[in-house]
């Protein structure tokens, strides 16, 4: 195991921004997961467990502790499941699925980042989520311990699991596919979300996707209800996309430092090259007020924002 120092974080973020981390270690497999845990109890190093990165912002000042990027990729598939590491890709399950003509999973198609982040997230797209898939989760506390979950046990919600606020490490999953799947069918489904990504996604710009979930109908105010009607989908729930909530904010394009309201997708906030993480912070809560101040809402952040020395990182 390989324990480095002052290790620069910025590249593993989709922002591209962030200061080093006193220590870091790439963990490919459980027993590395072990012994960071072991290593970081003896030296009393507070832990960050890193996924994909996709939706991560890290503090210009770094991280004070040790971070554990989960490695372990290797998955194979049996019958109508998945067994699969937390740190292997979702696009790579994705495409593998597919080839075995193993079908549900196609929803994600394009959705970036590894299964455990997607799991610790119940991430979601395109009218799946990820908790639709879950036979199982094994995951280890820091002690040392594996406890395997069954899908209820988990607590999936909307973006949320019981892995958001319990110490627990997800390490591996079970999903349920379905067998005899029409292997073009599959493939023009997953094709098609791509390009939808391609064309409404800035995806040429560095960015961790959606600031800001998509807001419930429930919470919202008769009159944007009524304003926003012809918008509303199910995500899983009705929900009126916070994209148009931003936009008709007047907030496209809108710039603090480096860091841009996008003007393809104003529910993504992107790094024109020189944006630093409190750029991105600032602007982010600039939204979020405008958005209060005119149709009365709270947005709820998606994109996790690391707290480290700085007050200013802990207000998501």
């Amino acid at each position: 195991m390989t324990i480095k120092n002052n290790f620069s974080l910025s590249p593993l973020s989709g922002y591209k921004t962030g200061g080093p981390a006193d220590f870091f270690i790439s963990a490919s497999s459980l027993d590395e997961i072990k012994s960071a845990l072991i290593w970081s109890k003896e030296h009393n190093q507070q832990i960050f467990i890193l996924g994909g990165g996709t939706n991560i912002l890290f503090s210009d000042e770094g991280f004070k502790g040790l971070v554990i990027k989960i490695d372990n990729k290797d998955f194979r598939f049996k019958d109508d499941k998945l067994y699969a590491g937390a740190g292997a890709m979702v696009p790579d399950l994705v495409e593998s699925s597919i080839e075995k003509c193993l079908g549900g999973l196609e929803w994600a198609s394009g959705l970036p980042g590894t299964l455990g982040g997607a799991i610790r997230g119940n991430a979601g797209c395109f009218g799946g989520e990820i908790k639709d898939n879950i036979e199982s989760v094994t995951v280890v506390d820091h002690a040392g311990k594996l406890v395997k979950f069954n899908n209820q046990d988990c607590r999936f919600s909307y973006r949320h699991s019981r892995f958001k606020v319990e110490p627990w490490i997800v390490v591996e999953a079970v999903l349920n596919l379905k067998e005899n799947s029409n292997k073009e069918e599959l493939a023009k489904i997953a094709q098609d979300h791509i390009n939808y990504r391609i064309e409404r996604q800035p995806l040429e710009w560095p960015n961790c996707g959606s600031v800001f979930k998509n807001f419930p109908v429930k919470k919202a105010p008769p009159q944007v209800v009524e304003q926003f009607k012809a918008l509303i989908k199910t995500d899983p729930f009705p929900v009126i996309p916070t994209a148009a909530l931003i936009d008709q904010a007047g907030l496209k394009g809108h710039t603090i430092g480096g860091a841009q309201v996008s003007e393809k997708h104003p529910n993504f906030i992107i790094n024109l090259g020189t944006a630093t993480s409190v750029d991105i912070v600032s602007l982010r809560d600039f939204m979020a007020a405008k958005v209060k101040n005119k149709f009365g809402v709270n947005l709820e952040t998606e994109v996790e924002f690391l707290v480290s020395r700085r007050d200013l990182y802990n207000k998501s």
